[in-house]
């Protein structure tokens, strides 16, 4: 079942400036590994080459932080939103 996934500002020129896309997977970590085969180079941004989420990528799924669960490795249920923000600074 697709997860419609919302992409902070900072992120959309990876997925060709789509606020919103869908992707599918049994984990967080799955949906992210097929929003990259969409749109390569995606993943370089949210995650290290060891497959640790990034320190200022937040994931939250249906609202709650991935990170106070099992990470990238939560489990997805059906009709699930996801939002992926990036924390951006400045001055």
């Amino acid at each position: 079942m697709p997860v419609t996934i919302f992409i902070a500002n900072a992120l959309r020129k990876k997925t060709d400036n789509r606020a919103t896309v869908t992707a599918s997977g049994q984990t967080v970590r799955e949906v992210i590994d097929q929003l990259d085969e969409s749109y390569p180079g995606l993943l370089f941004h949210l995650c290290y080459e060891t497959g640790e989420l990034r320190p200022y990528v937040n994931i939250f799924l249906n609202s709650e932080d991935v990170r106070r669960y099992q990470g990238l490795d939560t489990p997805v249920p059906p009709d699930s939103t996801m939002y992926i923000l990036q924390s951006v600074a400045g001055g």
